[in-house]
């Protein structure tokens, strides 16, 4: 069995990546239109991988959901994907606190077509999901903005859930740094800080993945609302 070195790892879950990629998603030309609009609008590119985006349509698909609930747009990529993958009734509300990263996403939904089926709110999440209990329960929630708040996004995700909810926390392994409880950096301590609420949690089941790719080293929560 040929062996990789430690330098070539990356370029080597980059390459897998691309062909996976290439034999089990889809080409979409809207979908690769809003990565460059992303690109050139300057926002980061924390965009999840296109299998990544495909595998949250799964799971929206998978859980039956009408409502998601998506904590942190960037760009809308992974809030199109999600969308697609909803009835003709379903619906997203998603939310981005960078008025700037909001613009850029609100032109995506629309060159995706979906503006009647996603609602953006721009401010930080914790002012805008106060407002969102009168849309609860939602299905599915996605929570992928900043880390060191992401003990507030779960406990607001756990009242606006009903049990059957799946509660999806993305880029939670940090290239390994979220086994370090000593870590100076606020997101590893607010994933931890996330991950041991959702151990302590009566009312939710969980596992989570670790994930190699195109973006790195990291991974996914999955827990779902039980009662």
């Amino acid at each position: 069995m040929s062996q990789v070195s430690p330098e070539k790892y990356a370029e080597k879950w980059t390459e897998v990546d691309h062909y996976l990629v290439h034999h089990l998603v889809e080409s979409d030309p809207v979908l690769k239109q809003v990565l460059e609009n992303n690109h050139q609008a300057g926002l980061p590119a924390h965009d999840v991988a296109p299998n990544q985006g495909k595998l949250l349509a799964m799971f929206v698909q998978m859980t039956g959901a009408q409502k998601v609930l998506e904590i942190g747009t960037l760009g809308a990529y992974s809030t199109i994907w999600m969308a697609r993958a909803l009835p003709a009734s379903g619906s997203v509300i998603t939310l981005e606190a960078d008025p700037h990263h909001a613009r850029v996403a609100q032109t995506n939904i629309e060159l995706a077509g979906l503006q009647d089926k996603i609602t953006l709110h721009t401010g930080a999440a914790s002012d805008t999901l106060p407002s969102l209990v009168a849309h609860a329960p939602f299905d599915l929630i996605f929570i992928d903005a900043d880390k060191p708040n992401n003990p507030l996004y779960l406990e607001w995700a756990l009242k606006l859930s009903k049990p059957g909810t799946l509660i999806i926390g993305d880029n939670v392994v940090r290239d390994g740094e979220v086994a370090d409880p000593h870590s100076d950096d606020a997101r590893v301590q607010g994933v931890r800080r996330f991950i041991e609420m959702i151990e302590k949690e009566p009312r939710l089941s969980a596992t989570a993945l670790q994930t190699v790719g195109s973006k790195g080293w990291d991974g996914f929560v999955l827990a779902r609302v039980t009662g």
